[in-house]
């Protein structure tokens, strides 16, 4: 059942993921509570204020994408992805370069 407030456009899914959160003299790590293929629900460690545009990066999946921070709630923030994720294996694009240093730095391989 689907709550008349609800304004999603596609269902989300459970999941329970680590994640980075990477921006101009930022990296906070968050768990990624649930997604869906246009957005996120993430729970950050820390209740800091994010910029409006972000990287984030799927620890487990090794992938990053940049997304649009659009609404916040304590510890909880939704994002909506505004392109494609690609994978930090192997030569990234130079505009993912911080986000590969920050994922290897966090641990990913």
């Amino acid at each position: 059942m689907t709550r008349p407030d609800d304004r999603r456009l596609e269902p989300r899914s459970a999941a329970s993921a680590r994640g980075l959160i990477v921006t101009t003299g930022l990296e906070l790590s968050c768990l990624i509570v649930d997604q869906s293929g246009s957005g996120a629900r993430l729970r950050m460690d820390r209740n800091l204020a994010l910029p409006k545009h972000i990287l984030l990066i799927d620890m487990a999946q090794a992938t990053a994408g940049e997304a649009e921070v659009v609404w916040r709630k304590g510890m909880e923030a939704g994002i909506r992805r505004s392109g494609a994720t690609a994978s930090l294996r192997g030569l990234v694009p130079s505009r993912l370069a911080a986000a590969r240093a920050a994922f290897l730095r966090a641990g990913g391989r």
